[in-house]
């Protein structure tokens, strides 16, 4: 088959909900942008360890402790899920792993912002993996494969953590007036960067159609965004928080909400490495790959000596 042909075959699969496996032929630039966006993902999910775990040493009781940290471990699971899937489009791990350290990879955006309350514990869970909820359900239906099945476990942990989030947020909603105070200050500071979650706007996203054609998204930027806000804006009034937009409201005729304007400067100046913690969180993850060689040395000198004492067993 000519080129023309097994692209034709290629879209025909697609159009038909048959999923593209790693052995299939696909074009180069589908396997580009699943790499970029797999990868990225995986990033997303290792990089945003670090703002939680800052907390779990100074986590306000035992059973809070337990929860945040179960939390982070799950996070690391997703990131080798994905790693995993991403490794299937014919790059290894440890090329995307040197291409995040070296910053040459991206990560959401969201997790260059500071945690500073244990009120961002609530507003991180409830806000920010509310957002990613809604980028990752309509994952599970991607047309390839490896990434489908693997968001389909993801999903339903990234489900319990923004009710866990939502549940940190009511506690202190219901307390005293610090708390209360607290609850409004992390909604505050997190609701603005979790909107810019979802990617630059339709009209300056140049991927978005050929994306969608390809079935590896389902809807677009400004569409997954506004169901967001449709959402968060009905599930605060059971907080009795406010969310920091003086435009947002009801529009009858649309059946939507309608919402300030995001200031894409900020959202840009972030993405560029400009953020007020891209610089830690980098530095953060390239100590931790240093100091953990001796665990991956060990690790496969183990392996090995398995590997070996199989081959013993068989001869």
């Amino acid at each position: 088959m000519n080129v023309h042909d097994l692209e034709k075959s290629f879209q025909d699969k697609i159009d038909r909900e048959i999923k593209i496996e790693p052995k299939d032929w696909m074009p180069e630039a589908y396997r580009k942008t699943n790499l970029r966006q797999i990868s990225q993902h995986a990033h997303s999910e290792i990089v945003g360890m670090l703002p939680e775990g800052n907390w779990i040493s100074r986590a306000p009781s035992l059973k809070r402790k337990a929860i945040l940290i179960a939390k982070v471990q799950d996070e690391a699971g997703h990131g080798l899920y994905l790693y995993s899937a991403a490794e299937t489009l014919g790059t290894s791990r440890d090329q995307m792993i040197e291409d995040l350290h070296s910053g040459k990879a991206k990560y959401s955006s969201i997790f260059n912002y500071p945690t500073l309350t244990w009120a961002d514990m609530g507003a991180v869970g409830w806000l920010v993996d509310g957002a990613a909820i809604l980028n990752q359900v309509m994952l599970c239906r991607t047309s390839y494969g490896p990434y489908a099945r693997a968001m389909v476990r993801i999903c339903k942990e990234e489900s319990f953590h923004q009710r866990q989030g939502f549940e940190t947020l009511l506690v202190l909603s219901k307390g005293t007036p610090e708390q209360r105070a607290m609850c409004q200050d992390a909604i505050n500071r997190w609701w603005w960067p979790s909107l810019m979650m979802f990617g630059p706007k339709d009209s300056e996203s140049t991927n978005s159609d050929q994306s969608i054609k390809w079935k590896i998204k389902r809807k677009t930027n400004d569409e997954l965004r506004q169901q967001f806000v449709d959402m968060i804006a009905e599930q605060i009034k059971l907080l009795g928080m406010t969310l920091p937009d003086t435009d947002l409201k009801w529009n009858e005729e649309r059946k939507h909400y309608d919402f300030g304007e995001i200031n894409w400067e900020e959202f840009w100046n972030v993405v560029k490495g400009n953020g007020p913690c891209n610089k830690q969180r980098l530095a953060a993850r390239n100590i931790a790959h240093d100091e953990g060689a001796w665990v991956r040395a060990a690790a496969l000198a183990y392996a090995q000596k398995r590997a070996d004492r199989k081959k013993v067993k068989v001869a």
